[in-house]
């Protein structure tokens, strides 16, 4: 039951506040007297309520309060009084009329977009949309407006505490990790953490868990630098999936961009979720992990013009949203009925602001920027001089950061890989298919995949870019994981309700002989052996490499690509798994490799390669081999080929060190060979070496340890099928 009353009747004053800073702050105000200042840009509204909200459900009391200030857009009011904790809302008054692009409705409560924590969860009755959901002429439908109250479907906002008592400056414990010494693994908060044996049952799915010591010491114990968060910013579950029984686990809708999503709390849900999410990130930087968010600043969760009205819709719509010509529809770049209109200052600014707040007050070290083309879009198209990567460049807090693209979007010209100016990375999904197809045996020239192993200077060498522009994966969360890579042909994702369409068909996988689980040992061996392979590759290739969380142990997920709303064991990551020899065969040799890989600045350059010789007596600083041990002739690099070998050396390496001194490193060998028979390779002599020692072969079950075999140059060394072979060189003399 909700109650509603005046100004008058409940006692609770506004004072003319400021416009600065957006969102609710509570302080101490004139005379010492403490409260919140409120503060909303809705340029186009005519009025402005504010909510305020007390009592627990089902004995909820809303007071409304006019805000009369408005100061450059921006309505504005102090509050005596209102201090952390009190819930609020917004009622923003003005014309409807869809046809203009106009949808202002004050039947429905709107949840302030500076908002630093939500108490509640969406649902999505009726109620919360702002036009008539059921009119009979539904082609029409978006343009009859709905004046029944949303207030008690929709969450609130919170008052909350600027910082925490105690807290120290969050740059006193970053790890800031260079570029190219980092390694990110992409997890996601609750699934990482679900499942977990040594996490208590109380903590699992939340911040805290995942600032607990048994999560913490995973990570530290595989060696990753870097952990990448799918979606923390509030979000709303889509009305399709609900109606299914299903929920949106991924998060990739927010509508939140200050808060914390509060079903990751385990503390409470009134501003409790800012200070756990901000002792999770003290933890993981204690551990010298730094922590990057996935942002979705593309579009948010209100979806096309029949989706519901739960925040900027209903602030100002013509304002926050790109518009078609005709403006009562939603121009898409993204896929999912909206995109924010960046270009507008009002905008820019709400992501910048949420960008700083999130790197200041929450101490996170980076963003990984989704669909990130529409957010570098002028008027229409992708524009590298765009307003927004302007304002990102010149920024002293956001220039300083992580800063990770989606290089494409889903509207013309949206396919960007390689054109992101300085300071940016980008997820290169063309290493991906290059990575994937070798290993298939859908061999690509070895000119592509050498461009992919040795940090894809094509794409990358220009405006001062270095190899760690390349963020190089071989899965994501969008699409199979490394184990379903090697077990599926094609997707099976009846699960989600939409018939198997959804999700890519293009997976570039192979299934070693069976489609699915099997009990066939030989099947089952070659697939271990290739998750080695991939892993390999991934981890001694130039750039930054990126691991999906549990792909070091082969999570499945049954073969769905497209697990966006499966928070369950299909989503979750199987622990149970470490218990078993494959699993935990291939968790050692990650563990070897990244230590491999920390251990040699060979494996972490910050230089491309340039193919000559740095010094006189010595070999070039990158070569190419065939299988015969001799190098690659222009006719070989424009060919296909099972087998590829790269040698990198590591004698002389270009920078230097904090010191000023020369880099020098071992040198190695990488094998890589796709074919489904064993070989002898022929191991190149000198200049390149005399002797080599195995480190890596991936036809060997056991990894825990390396094979530690010697040979000399010029000398056979046998490579299995469809095997990977690491050697270090040494030269005498």
């Amino acid at each position: 039951m909700s109650q509603t009353s005046s100004a008058a009747e409940s006692g609770p004053v506004v004072w003319p506040g400021s416009p600065t800073p957006l969102g609710a702050r509570f302080r101490v105000g004139p005379d010492g007297v403490a409260g919140t200042n409120f503060a909303l840009w809705a340029a186009g509204a005519e009025a402005v309520e504010l909510c305020l909200f007390d009592g627990e459900d089902g004995r909820v009391t809303e007071t409304r309060l006019p805000l009369t200030e408005l100061t450059h857009e921006i309505w504005h009011g102090f509050v005596p009084g209102v201090r952390p904790g009190r819930r609020y809302g917004y009622r923003v008054h003005g014309r409807w009329d869809p046809w203009t692009g106009a949808r202002w409705n004050p039947a429905k409560l709107l949840l302030d977009p500076y908002a630093r924590a939500v108490d509640g969860d969406f649902a999505l009755p009726p109620e919360v949309y702002g036009h008539v959901r059921d009119w009979p002429q539904q082609h029409v439908a978006d343009t009859v407006r709905d004046d029944r109250d949303s207030a008690p479907y929709v969450p609130k906002g919170v008052v909350v505490h600027d910082g925490s008592p105690g807290d120290e400056r969050m740059d006193d414990r970053r790890p800031k990790t260079p570029w190219a010494d980092s390694v990110i693994y992409e997890l996601h908060v609750r699934g990482f953490t679900r499942l977990h044996p040594g996490i208590p049952r109380e903590l699992r799915g939340t911040y805290a868990g995942l600032a607990h010591p048994a999560a913490i010491e995973h990570l530290v114990r595989l060696g990753v630098t870097a952990v990448e968060l799918l979606p923390v910013h509030q979000y709303a579950h889509e009305d399709h999936l609900l109606k299914r029984n299903l929920r949106n686990y991924w998060g990739y809708n927010s509508i939140g961009y200050f808060a914390p999503h509060a079903a990751y709390a385990a503390s409470g849900t009134r501003g409790q979720q800012v200070a756990e999410f901000k002792r999770m990130v003290r933890a993981l930087h204690t551990a010298g992990i730094e922590v990057i968010l996935d942002v979705v600043y593309n579009h948010t969760a209100e979806a096309g013009e029949l989706g519901p009205t739960l925040s900027l819709r209903g602030i100002d719509n013509r304002g926050y949203y790109r518009l078609q010509p005709d403006p009562r529809a939603y121009t898409d770049y993204t896929g999912c009925g909206n995109t924010l209109h960046v270009v507008r200052p009002q905008v820019l600014r709400l992501i910048t602001d949420s960008l700083r707040y999130w790197v200041s007050e929450m101490g996170v070290d980076g963003f990984r920027f989704d669909l990130a083309a529409a957010l570098a879009r002028s008027t229409h198209d992708v524009d590298m001089l765009s307003p927004f990567l302007a304002v990102i460049a010149q920024d002293p807090v956001l220039r300083r950061v992580k800063l990770i693209a989606e290089p494409w979007d889903v509207g013309p010209g949206g396919y960007q890989v390689g054109a992101f100016p300085p300071l940016w990375t980008e997820w290169n999904d063309r290493y991906r298919d290059a990575v994937r197809d070798f290993w298939r045996g859908a061999l690509p020239d070895v000119r592509d995949l050498g461009y992919r192993l040795s940090g894809s200077s094509d794409l990358y060498a220009w405006g001062g870019r270095r190899p760690y522009a390349s963020i190089n994966f071989i899965t994501a969360h969008d699409g199979f994981t490394l184990r379903d890579l090697v077990s599926y042909e094609h997707k099976h994702n009846e699960a989600n309700g939409e018939f198997n369409r959804d999700g890519t068909n293009d997976n570039r996988s192979w299934n070693c002989g069976a489609e699915g689980e099997t009990d066939d040992p030989a099947v089952n061996a070659l697939r271990w052996r290739q998750l080695r392979n991939l892993l390999t590759t991934l981890l001694v290739s130039t750039g930054v490499p990126m691991l999906v969380a549990g792909d070091e142990m082969g999570r499945t997920q049954r073969g769905n690509n497209n697990a966006y709303c499966q928070d369950n064991e299909v989503g979750w990551v199987d622990w149970s798994l470490l218990e078993q020899p494959g699993p935990r065969g291939l968790f050692a040799l990650a563990v070897r490799l990244l230590a491999l890989r920390r251990d040699h600045p060979v494996l972490r350059r910050r230089a491309f390669f340039s193919g000559r010789a740095r010094t006189a007596e010595g070999p070039r600083d990158l070569a190419w081999f065939t299988a015969h041990g001799t190098e690659t002739t222009e006719e070989d690099w424009y060919a296909s080929s099972a087998t590829v070998a790269f040698y990198l050396s590591g004698r002389d390496i270009p920078g230097r060190d904090a010191r000023g001194e020369r880099i020098t490193d071992d040198s190695f060998l990488v094998i890589l060979h796709a074919g489904d028979g064993p070989l002898d390779f022929r191991l190149p002599g000198e200049p390149w070496a005399s002797s080599y020692e195995v480190l890596v072969d991936t036809a060997e079950e056991e990894q825990s340890e390396p094979p530690g075999t010697g040979y000399g140059g010029g000398t056979t060394v046998p490579v299995g099928a469809r095997s990977a072979v690491l050697l270090k060189a040494t030269v005498t003399g």
